[in-house]
């Protein structure tokens, strides 16, 4: 369905205006899809994010300001999420030895055994409808987008 269509819009402003329009609606409509597909698994898009970031690093333990730095969304309050995820047992939290005011977080077992059966599943909608070189020039694209703040 074209934008217009979805927003009952006759004419935008400009195309750059349509485009920006098109990034928010599509980025709303694949956030849903993809909390929809990780509900069933009691997660939210956060935590699930926070769990790939310390699969990428397993066995490495991570500070939290790292994690937070790697995060989709930075605003996000890393401390909270990794919590519900040390109460799901999916991660483990120490102290920091060499400073004692540092957490550290390893992702746990049964944290990687819930990504490796959600790898399939978070699996982008739009990924199919794409060939790998509109993949790549979407992303280039999108790069180029925030290049140039508004």
């Amino acid at each position: 369905m074209k934008l217009k269509e979805a927003l009952k819009i006759r004419q935008f402003d400009s195309d750059l205006h349509e485009a920006v329009l098109n990034v928010i609606f599509t980025a709303s409509t694949l956030k849903c899809s993809f909390q929809r597909r990780l509900k069933p698994f009691g997660l939210t898009e956060e935590q699930y994010n926070v769990l790939r970031i310390l699969r990428g690093s397993h066995p490495q333990l991570m500070k939290v300001k790292d994690i937070t730095s790697r995060m989709v969304d930075h605003s996000s309050n890393t401390t909270r999420i990794i919590d519900k995820l040390e109460t799901k047992l999916l991660v483990v939290r120490s102290t920091d030895p060499g400073n004692r005011r540092q957490a550290l977080v390893g992702i746990l077992p049964d944290g990687l055994a819930l990504l490796k059966q959600l790898d399939e599943l978070v699996q982008l909608p739009a990924t199919p409808s794409l060939c790998p070189q509109e993949a790549r020039q979407l992303s280039d694209l999108l790069d180029k987008l925030r290049e140039t703040p508004f």
